[in-house]
C-alpha cells in the first residue's frame, strides 16, 4: 500500500508572520535584504476585495485547456493521491487543465514526457528541471546504521537488477515491516521510497498503479550560498506561483513543507520567506496580507470566470488552500476519506462543486457497474431553475467521458 498524501488540514501551522499578519522584519533586515537579493522593495498595491481576489484564483488557475506537457508546466506541480473515487487526484486535476484529457494518461505517458514524481511540498509531478533544484537532499529523519546497511544493499540490487518493483525486493530480501503511516508497510517499500527521497532512484513508471524504480544519479549542484539562496527562491516561486493569491498565514504553513522537501536549504527557505514582501506582489484585503506573484494584478478585467460546472478533486490547487477555501466561500470543507464512515458528513471523496464563483457544496462521484452515480451535497440552498441542472449535466457527461465510461 502506497504512503497517502495528507491533505492540508490537521497539519501543524509553520509562519513566520505576526499576529497582525505582517512578516516579521525590521529597519536592518530591510537595508540587508536589499543587498541580499538586488531587488527593489514592492510596494503595496492598491488593494482589490476579497470578490475580485476569488475570481483571480480561479482564472488564474483554470486557465484555458492545453496540452499535457504545456499544463504541467504552467502549474509546475501536480499533487498526486493513490486513492481513485472516482479517478486518481492527479487526472482529475488535469482533466479541468488539458484537452480531451482521459483517467490513467499521465501514467500512460509518463516515460514520454519530461517529468519526474518526487516529493516536494506534497508528492506528485513536476518538471525535470525542477528536481534538479531538490537534490541532492538527505532525508528529515535519518536511518539507523541498520537500515543504512540495508539501504546500501537495496541499492545495489536496483542498479544490478534495473527496473525494479518492490516484489522483486521482497522476493529477494526477507526485511519483514516497519509501523508507518498507521499500518504496516514492508521495509522494502519503504528502503525504496527513502532511496528516492534521497534522489538516488527514480520512478521510472508505474504498472497498475505501483512506482517501478531505477537507479539515477544527480550532476553536483552549485553550493555557494548565493546558488542556495536562489535554489531555495526559484522552489517558492513554484509554489506561490501555483497556490496564488495566499494569505500570509497559508504562504508560511508552505514554507513549512517546502523546508521538508529540501531540508538542506531549510535555513535559505525561511529567509526567502520572512522577505517576502520583497519578493511578491502583496496587499491587506479585509484585515489580512495576501501575497501574489510579481506583475500580477487581480483586479485585472482579464481574470474572467466561465459559468461551466466543475467537479474538482480535494487537492486541486483552486481548493488546497482550505483557509482560502473558507474565506472565499464562507464554510469549511474537509476531506473525510480517513474519517471513520460514521464521523463523516460530506462523504468518503467529496469534491467541491464549483459554479461559476461559487462552490455551492460538494460531489460524491463512484463508478457502479460501469455506470457513473453522483450524490450532491449543498452549503446552501440547492439552486432552483434549469440553468444549474443543465450545467450539472454537462458536467456530468464530461466525468463519463473522462472516465472512458
Amino acid at each position: 500500500m502506497e504512503s497517502p498524501v495528507w491533505p492540508f488540514e490537521n497539519h501543524e501551522e509553520i509562519t513566520a508572520f505576526g499576529e497582525n499578519g505582517t512578516a516579521v522584519s525590521n529597519a536592518a533586515h530591510c537595508c540587508v535584504k536589499i543587498q541580499f537579493y538586488r531587488t527593489p522593495r514592492v510596494s503595496p498595491l492598491k488593494a482589490p476585495s476579497l470578490r475580485q481576489l476569488r475570481r483571480y484564483a480561479i482564472a488564474r488557475s483554470l486557465f484555458k485547456a492545453t496540452s499535457l506537457p504545456r499544463a504541467i508546466a504552467r502549474l509546475g506541480f501536480v499533487q498526486a493521491d493513490p486513492m481513485r473515487a472516482p479517478a486518481r487526484a492527479q487526472d482529475l486535476i488535469l482533466a479541468q487543465r488539458v484537452k480531451d484529457y482521459r483517467a490513467g494518461e499521465l501514467e500512460r505517458r509518463y516515460p514520454r514526457l519530461a517529468i519526474e514524481e518526487a516529493f516536494f511540498v506534497n508528492y506528485g509531478f513536476l518538471p525535470r528541471e525542477t528536481l534538479a533544484l531538490l537534490h541532492p537532499r538527505g532525508a528529515p529523519r535519518a536511518w539507523d546504521a541498520r537500515m543504512q546497511a540495508r539501504a546500501q544493499e537495496v541499492l545495489a540490487f536496483v542498479r544490478q537488477h534495473g527496473r525494479t518493483r518492490p516484489r522483486d525486493l521482497q522476493a529477494h530480501f526477507d526485511h519483514g515491516r516497519i509501523k508507518r503511516w498507521g499500518g504496516d508497510l514492508n521495509v522494502s517499500a519503504h528502503l525504496l521510497e527513502g532511496l528516492h527521497y534521497r534522489g538516488l532512484l527514480r520512478v521510472a513508471g508505474r504498472e497498475a498503479g505501483t512506482r517501478v524504480y531505477q537507479a539515477t544519479e544527480h550532476s553536483r549542484q552549485n553550493d555557494s550560498p548565493e546558488a542556495r539562496r536562489a535554489h531555495a527562491g526559484q522552489l517558492l516561486d513554484i509554489v506561490v506561483q501555483l497556490y496564488a493569491p495566499l494569505p500570509a498565514a497559508s504562504l508560511g504553513y508552505l514554507c513549512g513543507l517546502l523546508r521538508y522537501g529540501v531540508p538542506h536549504l531549510a535555513a535559505e527557505a525561511r529567509q526567502i520567506q520572512e522577505h517576502a514582501k520583497s519578493r511578491y506582489a502583496h496587499a491587506q484585503v479585509d484585515g489580512l496580507l495576501w501575497f501574489w506573484p510579481q506583475g500580477e494584478k487581480p483586479v485585472s478585467s482579464r481574470y474572467l470566470v466561465d459559468d461551466r460546472l466543475r467537479f474538482l478533486a480535494p487537492f486541486d490547487p483552486v481548493v488546497w488552500d482550505r483557509r482560502r477555501f473558507q474565506l472565499f466561500w464562507g464554510w469549511e470543507y474537509k476531506l473525510e476519506a480517513y474519517v471513520p464512515a460514521h464521523k463523516r458528513r460530506m462523504g468518503h471523496y467529496a469534491m467541491p462543486m464549483l459554479w461559476g464563483e461559487q462552490i455551492l457544496g460538494w460531489a460524491n462521484l463512484k463508478v457502479v457497474d460501469g455506470r457513473l452515480q453522483h450524490e450532491l451535497g449543498f452549503a446552501g440552498p440547492r439552486p432552483r431553475g434549469g440553468a444549474f441542472q443543465l450545467a450539472l449535466d454537462e458536467a456530468l457527461q464530461q466525468m463519463q467521458e473522462f472516465l472512458e465510461l
